[in-house]
């Protein structure tokens, strides 16, 4: 995890969020100042941003939304205060209707990113500047502070190239807190492959399988936000286990990007989990994140124990299988 500290001073109020990372100053830099970088991890997980303007430059404008994994939008705009390349930006930072225009009764910053070589790579080093204590205890109320850590700490793989970063690592299942799960896996082959092996039935029966000796039997995916869907499996005839299901609703759908559910298995009463998951493409390969979030850790440790992780590499090797072809 890059974050080393993050720090309140109500005297002078600011925060200060420093990350030490693994990568040259001016990659580092490239992050922050280009917007198809910054939507890789500007937000919290599950609240991915999306830029639609970049207007890098002094007395410019970015604006960006943040969507929530049951479709929330969250709006953003940055006003580009002061640029010393490639070392140092200021920002005003202001929540923004949908039109990008400044909210002004919500409380609003003035934020610096500073990057520093190091020894073994770069820092960063961003304060962010309140205008009062009221509005610093508002923001850190509405959990600034771990969303920024969070959206932060997901700069590891943004840096390093996707090939050297997940290739050949198999599932990676990181567990985030009580009720999130975090499973990366590197699928080669291009996004739109990977979209479509994930909508289509007839290439869902192809790889989405889990351990050998199984079948697919519904394959019945949901396209559309407000969609639900439904899947099955059985053991194959002579195998041994019993059939199951799981099913839900689709909460949002970005084509090829991203897609959200809710799943329970079917049959079963009790909550749902949330599966959020989102593609990313580079060099040919896609990045595969599924952010899961359970009800309560008790969930959470009873599904890891199943052998899911186990369950999901095997199915991904098909799936690398099929984008191969």
């Amino acid at each position: 995890m890059p974050v080393t500290s993050v720090t309140v001073d109500p005297e002078a109020l600011t925060l200060t969020l420093i990350a030490d990372v693994a990568a040259t100053p001016e990659r580092l830099w490239r992050a922050f100042t280009e917007p198809a970088q910054l939507e890789r991890f500007w937000g919290p997980p599950g609240w991915p941003a999306s830029f639609t303007r970049f207007d890098f430059t002094v007395g410019g404008i970015a604006s960006y939304h943040m969507t929530g994994p049951r479709g929330e939008l969250a709006h953003a705009r940055w006003e580009f205060l002061v640029i010393d390349a490639p070392h140092r930006f200021e920002v005003l930072d202001t929540f923004a209707d949908e039109n990008g225009d400044s909210v002004p009764d919500m409380p609003g910053m003035r934020a610096t990113f500073a990057v520093e070589p190091t020894p073994t790579g770069a820092r960063l080093v961003s304060v962010s500047h309140f205008v009062s204590v009221e509005a610093l205890e508002q923001m850190l109320a509405m959990g600034m502070r771990e969303g920024f850590t969070m959206a932060i700490s997901q700069l590891d793989a943004v840096l390093r190239d996707l090939r050297d970063y997940a290739l050949g690592a198999g599932t990676q299942v990181e567990v985030l807190d009580d009720t999130h799960v975090r499973i990366t896996r590197l699928i080669e082959g291009p996004r739109e492959l990977v979209w479509r092996a994930h909508h289509e039935p007839e290439l869902l029966k192809t790889w989405l399988l889990g351990p050998d000796g199984w079948e697919m039997t519904i394959a019945e995916p949901g396209l559309a936000a407000g969609d639900t869907y439904r899947y099955a499996w059985a053991p194959v005839e002579g195998g041994e286990g019993q059939a199951f299901g799981f099913e839900g609703d689709t909460l949002v759908v970005d084509a090829p990007r991203r897609v959200v559910t809710t799943e329970r298995m079917t049959g079963m009463p009790g909550p749902s989990t949330l599966n959020d998951l989102t593609l990313y493409e580079e060099d040919g390969v896609t990045l595969l994140t599924l952010l899961i979030e359970y009800p309560d850790a008790a969930t959470r440790d009873m599904i890891l124990a199943t052998g899911m992780t186990e369950g999901m590499e095997r199915s991904y090797q098909r799936l690398d299988a099929l984008a191969a072809v």
